[in-house]
């Protein structure tokens, strides 16, 4: 069983499918979905400016990845990206962004995550791929399971401004975000 928090050497590059390149412009859905901290409404987060990082699927202590995870390109890594983001929260919060993450996982998953990392913000619940389904998001098979590619979306007005696609390495994403912000000030 592999560390949900080491990224481990030599892991395989995300190429670029063009699977994002119709989301620039997109208006973010009106969907309310279950998270770490209750419902919440994507796009009342994303009524000024959001970082939406999506991603597969959060490692839980005790419970084995997929088989073949790390052979997958851009599967490995969601730890290390949350904890990117968990780390740079207060700094995107001064840049005006709210953040939130979202996978396929059901809340139960979200929220054990989210408390045992101690996520400042809120983790989605999205089971039924509604947001993938809405917005056209990549999507892989691992495990039997239909799961989200990694994807970040800056949406402001609720309109998404800047797609990061592919994602990699995961956990220096949040500080290309942040720089990307930043640039922009």
């Amino acid at each position: 069983m592999s560390d949900p928090y080491v990224l481990p050497p030599n892991l395989p590059v995300p190429e670029d499918d063009g699977a994002c390149d119709h989301l620039p412009g997109t208006m973010l859905p009106q969907l309310t979905l279950e998270s770490s901290q209750g419902p919440v409404s994507l796009r009342t987060l994303s009524l000024e400016l959001l970082v939406l990082y999506v991603y597969p699927q959060a490692g839980r202590p005790g419970r084995p990845s997929p088989e073949g995870w790390d052979e997958i390109p851009g599967a490995r890594g969601c730890t290390p990206q949350s904890l990117g983001f968990r780390a740079a929260h207060g700094r995107l919060g001064e840049l005006g962004a709210q953040v939130a993450g979202i996978s396929a996982q059901p809340l139960d998953d979200q929220v054990e995550f989210a408390e045992r990392n101690a996520i400042p913000y809120p983790v989605i619940a999205d089971p039924e791929r509604r947001l993938g389904e809405a917005l056209g998001l990549p999507t892989f098979e691992a495990g039997g399971l239909t799961l989200y590619k990694r994807v970040t979306l800056v949406v402001e007005s609720c309109a998404i401004a800047k797609v990061f696609y592919p994602v990699f390495p995961p956990d220096e994403n949040a500080a290309e975000v942040v720089a990307w912000l930043e640039s922009r000030v």
